[in-house]
């Protein structure tokens, strides 16, 4: 494996567990309200994000990222 794609698989993993964890938060927060239970909801929620978001960022991620270079060169 090549350090670059090391590099996009560690950023792949740390962008979702930031993004996943505060949108989970806040749309928890808005529904819910920070009333009893919220932590609970909002780790669940969390973890179910986080696997649906690694593999689109892994798997989607690439081919946009082509499919944008090709649109600003």
């Amino acid at each position: 494996m090549t350090i670059e794609l090391k590099r996009k698989i560690a950023f792949a993993l740390s962008m979702g567990v930031i993004t996943t964890g505060i949108i989970s938060f806040v749309l928890i927060a808005l529904n819910r309200g920070l009333a009893d239970g919220f932590v609970l909801a909002w780790l669940r929620s969390w973890g179910a994000a986080y696997l649906i978001v690694i593999p689109a960022i892994l798997l989607i991620g690439p081919r946009l990222q082509a499919r944008i270079d090709r649109l600003l060169r």
